[in-house]
C-alpha cells in the first residue's frame, strides 16, 4: 500500500500536468485568435448579405485588402432578405477600424481555383466614418464554384484542343506517318540512320587520328606553321609599307612621288580640258566640224578603196583575188632570182660582146 507521501507526490504531478496542459491550451487559443487581435481584444461585429455563400464556412478568415483582420462567426439564411438571403456575421479587431468605412464593400473570394472561401473587405474607393458595431457592409460579388469553372472554361477548351491535337499526332506517329513516324516504324530508316552514325563515327575517328585532308588540318602542325609564317611575312610587308620601303611604300610615304602623281593628274586634266576646248588635233577632231567632215571623207575613201581591192578592181585588187596573176608574178620573181644567181656565178657569160664583120 503506497504511503501518504507517495500519494501526495502523484497528485502533485497530475496537478502540474493539468496546469501545463491548460497553459498550452490558452496559448493555442491566443494563437488561433491572434488574427483578430487576441482573445481579450475588443472586437467589432459586422454583417453582410450575399446571394450565395459560395462554400464559405464558419471560422473562415476575414481580410482587409488582403490582410487578415478577423473571422466569420455565423452564417445563416434569412428569407426576408431576398434577393440576398445569406447573412454572414463577421468579428474583426477594433484596431483595424481606421481602415474600414461605412461604404466599404465585402465580397466572397476563393484562395485559388479549388481553395477555401473567405471574406475580403475593400476600402479602395470607400469614404466616410468607420462602421459601428453590428453595422452592415455592402456586399460585392460572391463568385460560386460554377463561376470559377465558367471563367476557366476557355482555358479548359484550349487544353482539350491541345490534347486532341496531341492524340492525333501520336496516332500519326503510331501509323508511321511523317519523318518521325517513319523513324519509329520503319526499321530501314533506322538502319540507315544507324549506318550513317557509324560512318560519321569512323570519319571523326579518322580525323582524330590525323588521316585524310581534314585529319592533317586538325592534327598536323605544318599548316599552322605555314600560316604563322605567312602572317609573319604579311606583318613584315605591312611594316615595310609603313616605313616607306619598296614601290608601294614609296607610294604611301614618298611626298615627291605624291607630287609627281598629282602633277600627272593635273596635266591629264589640262589635256582633257584642251581637247574639250578644241585645241590640237584631238581637239579639232572633237570640236571642228570641218575637220571631222574631212576625216569622215578620208575614212569613207579608204573604205571604198578597200572595198574595190576586195572586189578585185585595179592592179592591187587583181593581185588580191586573181590567182593567175599571183602565179605569174611569183614565177617571174623566181626566174629573176635564178637569173641573178646565174649572173653572179658567171657574169662573163652575159657580158661577152660578139662582133661579126662581114
Amino acid at each position: 500500500m503506497p504511503s501518504r507521501k507517495e500519494i501526495q507526490w502523484s497528485q502533485l504531478r497530475v496537478g502540474l500536468l493539468v496546469l501545463a496542459a491548460m497553459v498550452v491550451l490558452i496559448g493555442l487559443i491566443f494563437l488561433m485568435s491572434g488574427n483578430s487581435g487576441g482573445l481579450f481584444a475588443h472586437k467589432l461585429v459586422l454583417r453582410s448579405y450575399f446571394t450565395n455563400a459560395a462554400g464559405l464556412k464558419m471560422g473562415a478568415p476575414v481580410t482587409l485588402e488582403g490582410v487578415t483582420i478577423g473571422n466569420v462567426t455565423h452564417i445563416r439564411v434569412v428569407p426576408a432578405r431576398e434577393p440576398k438571403p445569406v447573412e454572414v456575421t463577421m468579428r474583426v479587431g477594433e484596431e483595424y477600424m481606421d481602415g474600414l468605412h461605412v461604404t466599404s464593400t465585402a465580397s466572397i473570394a476563393q484562395a485559388g481555383v479549388l481553395g477555401d472561401s473567405y471574406v475580403d473587405i475593400t476600402s479602395a474607393d470607400a469614404a466616410g466614418p468607420p462602421p459601428g458595431n453590428n453595422a452592415e457592409l455592402k456586399a460585392g460579388g460572391s463568385p460560386s464554384i460554377q463561376d470559377v469553372i465558367r471563367s476557366s472554361q476557355g482555358g479548359i477548351e484550349d487544353l482539350s484542343t491541345l490534347i486532341h491535337k496531341l492524340d492525333a499526332l501520336i496516332d500519326s506517329l503510331n501509323e508511321g506517318k511523317g519523318t518521325a513516324g517513319q523513324f519509329i516504324k520503319n526499321p530501314e530508316l533506322y538502319n540507315r540512320v544507324n549506318l550513317l552514325a557509324g560512318d560519321l563515327h569512323t570519319v571523326v575517328a579518322a580525323i582524330a587520328q590525323g588521316k585524310g585532308t581534314l585529319g592533317k588540318l586538325v592534327q598536323d602542325d605544318t599548316l599552322y606553321t605555314h600560316l604563322d609564317s605567312a602572317v609573319d611575312r604579311l606583318n613584315n610587308i605591312t611594316t615595310a609599307l609603313d616605313e616607306g620601303k619598296g614601290s608601294a611604300g614609296k607610294f604611301l610615304r614618298d611626298e615627291e612621288f605624291y607630287k609627281n602623281l598629282n602633277s600627272a593628274v593635273r596635266n591629264a586634266n589640262e589635256l582633257v580640258a584642251g581637247v574639250n576646248a578644241g585645241k590640237g588635233a584631238l581637239g579639232k577632231l572633237s570640236r571642228d566640224p570641218e575637220f571631222a567632215r574631212k576625216f569622215d571623207d578620208t575614212v569613207t575613201n579608204l573604205d571604198e578603196l578597200l572595198k574595190n581591192i576586195n572586189e578585185g578592181k585595179g592592179t592591187i585588187g587583181q593581185l588580191m583575188v586573181n590567182r593567175s596573176l599571183y602565179d605569174h608574178i611569183d614565177e617571174t620573181a623566181a626566174q629573176s632570182t635564178e637569173f641573178i644567181k646565174a649572173f653572179r656565178t658567171n657574169p662573163k657569160k652575159y657580158l661577152t660582146i660578139n662582133l661579126k664583120v662581114f
